[in-house]
């Protein structure tokens, strides 16, 4: 075993990560074990830069890192060779001078420093250089995720959450615009239940919809379910989606979304991701709805709700 002498801020020099980034990655997906000091302090071994590197690679190639954290170093290579890792180049920069960070951590570094400026350059060179389906899945997604982790581990505050979250906010609109489906294109609400009061979930599950060709309602954070349904019932919406992201012990939750399953009409379906939307598995399935864990799946859904026949079943 090599011996373990890196300060996190000499790890994430060396694989060009930034700090949170590497205690995300350690403490919810356990892709490292870094010893401590005395002091408590982490220490990377030369094998933990190593391994950092390769999911880098990875992550920056468009996989999740909570599906390759668990991968063996051999594996994280083979899936490095076979795949083109994400970079985003300036205006005017050369393809040859690599940029010195990863738009995920450009975008964190912004947040924390409350830069306004840098956070809208970022998404907006990530939007270009990869379209509206690629910065949702493989930019926006990862962030969103991550400033949630931060918030709830409590290393940024709710001020710097609010701040990314009015900067996304503005961004996906934007996106949505051009996509807003015409006529008749199906309705979808979408919406976060009473209790629920993160929206940024909701907002990509909102862009990723209009993206598709739907018409998307987009009612904020936090409402009661007979609001949901009246908005649902108006809007004549196909599907009501709902984002559970925090808290994950809401005692009240199931009895609410059972309330909204009740008081829609029996064609609407309900689809729920979020990542607290497992806490609640057992009483969605028991009330019928449609379970997306990723935005792979939650367009998956969508396609598949779009067909008319589908409809009739329900």
């Amino acid at each position: 075993m090599t011996e373990a002498h890196h300060p996190i801020h000499l790890a994430a020099r060396l694989t060009g990560l930034s700090t949170h980034v590497i205690r995300i990655w350690e403490q919810r997906y356990r892709a490292v074990d870094p010893t401590r000091t005395p002091a408590n302090h982490r220490l990377y071994s030369d094998g933990d830069i190593e391994r950092l590197s390769l999911l880098r690679d990875a992550t920056r190639a468009g996989h999740n890192i909570s599906q390759v954290a668990r991968l063996s170093n051999d594996k994280l290579r083979a899936l490095a060779a076979n795949t083109v890792g994400l970079r985003i180049e300036a205006p005017g920069s050369s393809a040859a001078t690599p940029a010195p960070e990863a738009p995920l951590d450009e975008c964190l570094t912004s947040v924390h420093s409350l830069d306004a400026r840098a956070l809208d350059d970022t998404l907006r060179r990530a939007a270009t250089a990869l379209g509206v389906q690629g910065v949702l899945h493989r930019l926006v997604a990862p962030l969103v995720q991550t400033l949630g982790d931060l918030w709830r581990d409590g290393k940024i505050t709710a001020a710097h959450e609010h701040f990314a979250t009015g900067h996304i906010r503005s961004f996906l609109a934007g996106l949505g615009k051009p996509f807003g489906g015409n006529e008749g294109a199906p309705s979808m609400v979408v919406a976060t239940p009473s209790g629920q009061l993160h929206e940024m979930g909701a907002l990509l599950v909102g862009a990723t919809a209009a993206n598709l060709g739907w018409q998307v309602t987009n009612l904020g954070a936090s409402l009661p379910a007979l609001e949901i349904a009246g908005a649902a019932r108006q809007k004549k919406a196909r599907v009501v989606a709902l984002s559970l992201v925090y808290p994950e012990d809401d005692a009240n939750l199931p009895s609410e979304l059972t309330l909204l399953r009740e008081s829609l009409p029996a064609q609407t379906a309900l689809l729920v991701g979020g990542r607290a939307m497992p806490a609640y598995s057992n009483v969605l399935r028991q009330l019928g709805a449609i379970l997306a864990e990723d935005l792979a799946q939650l367009g998956q859904a969508l396609d598949h709700l779009r067909r008319p026949s589908e409809m009739a079943k329900r």
